[in-house]
């Protein structure tokens, strides 16, 4: 069997070169008409007038014959021409075919009844809302699909909702906001569920911009069922009075092993007067996995303060950690700088699981102007709590505080670290965060900012020990103090305490140490001091903590500071013992550069109760010449079947 192969395009073009033909045969016989049918006689007789109507008998009838040859000829032209567009028609059609695939026509028949009767496909993905319209996503097919985006916004409208999926399948994205050029941005739509057996959420809209408002807030993230993640939170718009909020990340499939919740979306920006957005709240866990990311602060820009981060989200109910916390937003920088948002607190964890980190606080803005004053540094968040086999999270650091450039300016002071979250019953908790830093200032004129105080060690659970405290921020002026231990469960002993911040400056304060936490009721060590800070005035080393009441020795006291124009800074007290256990040892004097001072006392040391010896004492800092060393400090009591201890050395 032979076969034909036939080229639409050189059809075409062979009916277009004979059209052309055509036209000129046409052409030429409408010019050869005048001469071939009208001729005139040679002479008046009657053979020359016979001659002359011959010719022009034989010239009409070679009229005729072109008249039906070029009739002939267009319709031989426009065949030719039809056949070549049916050629290209059903060259087309075959294409399309081709492209379409064997299956839709078999999709096509099983998805139009559960079209028709439940308004959605069987297989296949769900329709995305126009833009500007603020549509809704359409739903996934009810066997597989994923959900349509959400349409986005109309001006200062919200946006669409993404389509939820079905069995299998991811949800849909929500529409972004629409902007606003007179008022408020719209909000994000909230993203799509994802399949009800395998499949994440959608993520949702970020908020619109508001140029003459509030920036829209972002749409939640969509939740997964049994396996799969949860959506993202939409970041929240920026705005001209204050950004808007971060969408809350979704909840994570019940029964997801690898994902997580969906982490909190972003704050939006400030533009002018307004604060930074809060960060969203990161979605929680299921069974099994941890919990999302609470969403960054916005920034602010122009007179605003920075934004607060987003809590974490809370862990799953058996195994899952807490989410960390958000940083908060910077402060905005200017004449007069503003203050930097708070971290977010750390989610709680779930049966086996850890609180989450803190949020860092974010730094506070710089001054530029003489006599400004420059933003404080936000907090940092607080750990989140654990589940009763877990641990507390760490609290986040605190914002650094903004530089001050002008003259007479005064810098930002470092905000305070966050607490450490609380123990479960057989987890300790979590340490405390550092402060941050003071700012400095340019300025020999100015003044610089304090440092912020270290957050407080997270209390044990029941059976478990306290967490330490966290450093002190440093400072050109007041250094922080460390923070405190935490305190220990029944069965557990205290933490430590945090050390005090450095004074970095000719007439500096050294932060003092963190008190040591005191044990549990019943059976414990007391937390140790921190030692204190070093400057031109020394940080005192903090308290050691008291022992359980039944059994334990007393935590020692810190280190006294070094200094470096004053006398030493004096060690902290011994912690006091159990019914049985030993004090605690007095914390050693801190050393001093200027030989014109003295060392630093040691401290006490701490009490025993019934059988225990008393803690020494701490020994004296040292000087030079001609200064003095520091007094020892005294010894602690020894129980009543036990011996007290030693006294302290004075310091070289």
């Amino acid at each position: 069997m032979s076969f034909l192969i036939t080229a639409p395009e050189a059809v075409a073009a062979a009916a277009t070169n004979l059209s052309g033909i055509g036209t000129a045969v046409s052409q030429a016989t409408s010019l050869a008409a005048a001469s071939t049918t009208e001729l005139l006689a040679a002479g008046a007789d009657e053979i020359s007038l016979a001659v002359a109507a011959l010719f022009g008998q034989h010239g009409q009838a070679y009229q005729a014959v072109s008249a039906q040859a070029a009739s002939f000829h267009s319709q031989f032209v426009q065949a030719l021409s039809a056949g070549a567009h049916s050629y290209a028609t059903a060259e087309a059609a075959a294409a399309q075919a081709a492209a379409a695939g064997p299956l839709d026509g078999f999709l096509n028949l099983i998805n139009t009844p559960t079209q028709l009767l439940l308004g959605r496909p069987l297989i296949g993905n769900g329709a995305n809302g126009a833009p500007g319209t603020g549509q809704n996503g359409g739903a996934g097919g009810i066997l597989y699909g994923n959900g349509g985006n959400g349409g986005s916004g109309a001006p200062g409208r919200p946006g669409g909702a993404g389509g939820a999926a079905g069995l299998f399948g991811n949800g849909g994205a929500g529409g972004i906001g629409g902007d606003s050029t007179t008022g408020n941005g719209g909000v994000g739509g909230a993203g799509g569920t994802g399949g009800i057996l395998f499949g994440a959420g959608g993520p949702g809209g970020a908020g619109g911009i508001g140029i003459g408002g509030l920036g829209g807030a972002g749409g939640a993230g969509g939740a997964g069922i049994l396996f799969g993640s949860g959506g993202t939170g939409g970041a929240g718009g920026v705005g001209l009075l204050g950004g808007g909020a971060g969408g809350a990340g979704g909840r994570s499939g019940f029964l997801e092993l690898f994902g997580t919740g969906g982490a909190g979306g972003q704050g939006g920006f400030a533009l002018d007067t307004g604060t930074g957005g809060t960060g969203g709240t990161g979605g929680a866990g299921g069974l099994f996995n941890n919990g999302g990311a609470g969403g960054a602060g916005g920034w602010a820009v122009d007179g605003g303060a920075g934004g607060a981060g987003g809590t974490g989200g809370a862990g799953g109910l058996l195994f899952g950690h807490g989410g960390p916390g958000g940083a908060g937003g910077l402060g905005a920088s200017g004449p007069n700088g503003t203050a930097g948002g708070a971290g977010g607190a750390g989610g709680n964890g779930g049966l086996f699981g850890s609180g989450g980190a803190g949020g860092a606080g974010g730094a506070g803005g710089l001054s530029f102007d003489d006599n400004g004053i420059a933003g404080d540094g936000g907090a940092g968040g607080v750990g989140g709590a654990g589940g009763i086999f877990g641990s507390g999270g760490p609290g986040g650091i605190g914002g650094n505080g903004g530089g001050a450039a002008g003259q007479n300016a005064f810098a930002g002071n470092g905000g305070n670290g966050g607490n450490g979250g609380t123990g479960g019953l057989f987890g300790p908790g979590g340490s405390g965060g550092d402060g941050g830093g003071g700012g400095n200032r340019i300025d020999n004129s100015g003044t610089p900012g304090k440092g912020g105080v270290g957050g407080a060690g997270g209390n044990g659970g029941a059976f478990s020990s306290g967490g330490s405290g966290g450093a002190g921020g440093y400072s050109r002026l007041v250094a922080g103090a460390g923070g405190a231990g935490g305190n220990g469960g029944w069965f557990g002993s205290g933490g430590s305490g945090g050390t005090g911040g450095s004074g970095l400056d000719s007439g500096s304060v050294g932060g003092a140490g963190g008190a040591g936490g005191n044990a549990g009721q019943l059976v414990g060590w007391g937390g140790a001091g921190g030692a204190g800070g070093m400057g031109a005035t020394a940080g005192a080393g903090g308290n050691g903590g008291n022992a359980g009441l039944i059994y334990g020795d007393g935590g020692a006291g810190g280190v006294g500071g070094l200094a470096t124009n004053s006398n030493g800074g004096t060690g902290g007290r011994g912690g006091n013992a159990g019914f049985i256990g030993n004090g605690g040892t007095g914390g050693a004097g801190g050393n001093s550069a200027n030989a014109t001072k003295s060392g630093g006392a040691g401290g006490a040391g701490g009490n025993a109760q019934t059988i225990g010896n008393g803690g020494n004492g701490g020994n004296g800092g040292s000087s030079g010449t001609p200064g003095n060393g520091g007094a020892g400090g005294a010894a602690g009591n020894g129980g009543i079947f036990g011996l007290p201890g030693i006294d302290g050395l004075t310091g070289p």
